[in-house]
């Protein structure tokens, strides 16, 4: 009975939390509303939930996490490289195709919003079967050491967090 009122109750405790900082107020008024979205939105978006998370690895997730704010910072910086200087680009920007191990649903929706958020890559598409991913890499050397990269700091850390 609980789970069918508070399909995700840490969604909703983050969701009201959010609420009140966006606002930066604590009135009964933005208490009221924000608890209101915490327990609505979670209800209404349960279907488009693939399948209920299980992280099996926290210090893991927070270990891939911390790679992925570092990758970002080193991707801003190349970009920023080539808006302030473009004469320095090295290589040309092209796709690379990256065999995947990882299925589990959760993790590969994880896998596509690192390499979205990181500026010089874009998620270009995946195959039908989910066993190869096309990314779009602004400057491409190699092309094996970029899918190698996303196979072990990525891929690799996503399977054990959400497929071990």
């Amino acid at each position: 009975m609980m789970k069918k009122l508070l399909p995700a109750p840490v969604l909703s405790l983050a969701l009201f939390v959010l609420w009140l900082l966006l606002n930066h107020s604590v009135s009964a008024g933005h208490i009221l509303l924000g608890a209101i979205l915490g327990w609505a939105i979670p209800l209404v978006t349960l279907g488009l939930r693939p399948l209920p998370v299980r992280m099996r690895h926290p210090w893991k997730a927070l270990k891939l996490a911390l790679r992925v704010m570092h990758d970002t910072t080193q991707s801003n910086l190349q970009v920023m490289r080539f808006l302030l200087f473009p004469k320095t680009r090295r290589y040309p920007a092209d796709f690379v195709h990256i065999p995947l191990e990882l299925r589990d649903p959760n993790g590969l929706a994880v896998l596509a919003m690192i390499v979205c958020i990181t500026p010089g890559t874009a998620w270009a598409e995946i195959s039908r079967d989910r066993s190869l991913l096309m990314l779009h890499v602004l400057e491409v050397d190699d092309a094996e050491a970029i899918a190698q990269y996303v196979k072990t700091y990525y891929e690799r850390p996503l399977m054990e967090i959400f497929e071990a």
